[in-house]
C-alpha cells in the first residue's frame, strides 16, 4: 500500500488491532479532561460568552478533530514518516516562522505563539515539536554509529535543536523551549550517544537557560515569587496561592463535580493551565492521585514499546517512543509541578487533559504512532534498514 492510500482510507485503521492498554489509558485522560474542562469552565463562560457551555462545546469538537487526526496517522505506515522526516521538520520551521509574522501570527499577553486560521488558532510551537521527535527518530536510525562514536554526529541534530530553540524564545515562550530541548536531549541520551559530548552540551544548554531567565525581568519575578507566593499573595503569587488554596479545598475526596469555589473567578486560566487544581479540589487527593497513575501507567506503557521495538530491530520506531514518553513526561511533570508550587509558574498545557485544539490533536497523534509502531513490531514490518 503506497503512503497516499494509506492516508486515504484512514477508516480502514479501525479495523486492525492496537494495543488495548494505551487505548484504554488514553481514553481515560480523554474523559478527565472533558469533565475537568466542563466543570471548570462553566462560570467563566457563561460571564464571558453568554453560553455555559461554550468551552465544554468546543473542547469537545477539538476531541472529534483530534481522534480523526489520530486514526489518519494511526493509518499511514511507519515508513512513510522515516522517509519524510526532513519534510516535516521544514514544515515545523516554516510554522515557528509564520507565527513571527504580523498579520499572520496572532498576538496574546505579548507573546506570538499562534497562527489565526479564521476563528481558530494553531500553536505551532506544539507541532514543530512532534515534527522533530520524527525527523530525530530518523536521523537516529540512520546515522546510528556516527551519533555514538563521532562528535559531528550529535552536532548536527543540536544545529537543528537550536534553531527551533532561537525560533522559539523569539515568539517567546520558555516553557515549550524547555521541553522541546529537554526532549531532544532525552531522546539522544537514550541513542547511546557519548557521555562527555552530552554532558558538555548539555552544560551549555542550561548555562544558555540561565541566561536567558535573568535577562527577563519577568521571568525573574515568577521564579522569586513561588517560593514564597505569601508573600506577595495579590501580585506575583495570586496564581500559585489560589491554586493552593483549591487542593487545600479538595482534602482526601474533594468538594465533588462542580462545586470549586476557585473556578469562580479566584484561579486565573482554570480551564486550561490549572486544570488540574480545580480537578484536584473538585475530586480530592483520590481523583488527583487517579489522574498522576494514569499518566504513570501510559508513560510505562509507552517506554515497553519502545524496548519491544528495539529489541525487534525498529530502531525508528524505538526513537519515537522515547519522544513520545519524554514529552508526556515533561509536561505532565511541568504542569503539575506548576499548579503545586513546585516549580515556577509557566504556562504548559496537561496532555489530553487541558483545553486547547493543538495540544489535544499533538497528543492524540502522537499515541497514535506508538500505537501504529506496536502494531507494525507485532506483524513483523518495524524493522527498516539503516
Amino acid at each position: 500500500m503506497t503512503a497516499a492510500g494509506a492516508i486515504g482510507t484512514p477508516l480502514r485503521a479501525l479495523a486492525q488491532p492496537a494495543d488495548s492498554v494505551i487505548l484504554c489509558l488514553g481514553l481515560a485522560l480523554l474523559l478527565v479532561g472533558f469533565v475537568a474542562i466542563t466543570s471548570a469552565s462553566v462560570e467563566y463562560a457563561a460571564a464571558n460568552y453568554g453560553d455555559p457551555l461554550h468551552h465544554s462545546s468546543r473542547h469537545l469538537m477539538y476531541l472529534v478533530l483530534a481522534l480523526l487526526a489520530a486514526t489518519v496517522a494511526y493509518s499511514v505506515p511507519m515508513g512513510f514518516w522515516f522517509d519524510t522526516g526532513w519534510v516535516w521538520l521544514f514544515i515545523g520551521l516554516v510554522l515557528l516562522l509564520l507565527v513571527l509574522i504580523p498579520g499572520i501570527g496572532r498576538e496574546v499577553n505579548g507573546s506570538r505563539r499562534w497562527l489565526a486560521l479564521g476563528p481558530a488558532t494553531l500553536q505551532a510551537s506544539e507541532f514543530a515539536r512532534l515534527f522533530l521527535i520524527i525527523y530525530l527518530s530518523g536521523y537516529l536510525q540512520r546515522r546510528e554509529e556516527q551519533v555514538r562514536s563521532q562528535w559531528q554526529g550529535f552536532v548536527k541534530p543540536m544545529m537543528v535543536v537550536f534553531a527551533i530553540t532561537l525560533l522559539l524564545m523569539v515568539e517567546p515562550d520558555f516553557g515549550a523551549t524547555v521541553v522541546t530541548v529537554g526532549t531532544a536531549f532525552g531522546m539522544l541520551f537514550l541513542a547511546g550517544v557519548k557521555l562527555g559530548h552530552f554532558l558538555l552540551v548539555v552544560l551549555g544548554s542550561v548555562m544558555a537557560l540561565v541566561i536567558l531567565l535573568v535577562s527577563e525581568p519577568y521571568r525573574m519575578q515568577r521564579l522569586t515569587a513561588y517560593t514564597d507566593p505569601w508573600a506577595d499573595q495579590f501580585n506575583s503569587g495570586y496564581q500559585l496561592t489560589q491554586s493552593l488554596i483549591a487542593f487545600g479545598r479538595g482534602e482526601w475526596t474533594g468538594v465533588g463535580l462542580g462545586n470549586s469555589v476557585q473556578k469562580l473567578f479566584y484561579l486565573p486560566e482554570a480551564h486550561t493551565d490549572f486544570v488540574f487544581s480545580i480537578w484536584a479540589e473538585e475530586t480530592g487527593l483520590i481523583g488527583a492521585v487517579t489522574v498522576i497513575a494514569l499518566y504513570l501507567a501510559l508513560i510505562y506503557r509507552i517506554l515497553w514499546i519502545s524496548r519491544k521495538s528495539c529489541q525487534a530491530g525498529d530502531l525508528f520506531g524505538a526513537h519515537i517512543c522515547h519522544g513520545v514518553a519524554l514529552v508526556f513526561t515533561a509536561q505532565v511533570f511541568i504542569n503539575i509541578g506548576v499548579s503545586t508550587g513546585l516549580l515556577p509558574t509557566k504556562g504548559l498545557t496537561l496532555p489530553l487533559i487541558s483545553y486547547g485544539g493543538s495540544s489535544l490533536i499533538v497528543c492524540c497523534c502522537m499515541l497514535a504512532l506508538v500505537l501504529r509502531v506496536d502494531r507494525e513490531r507485532r506483524t513483523g514490518r518495524g524493522k527498516r534498514g539503516r
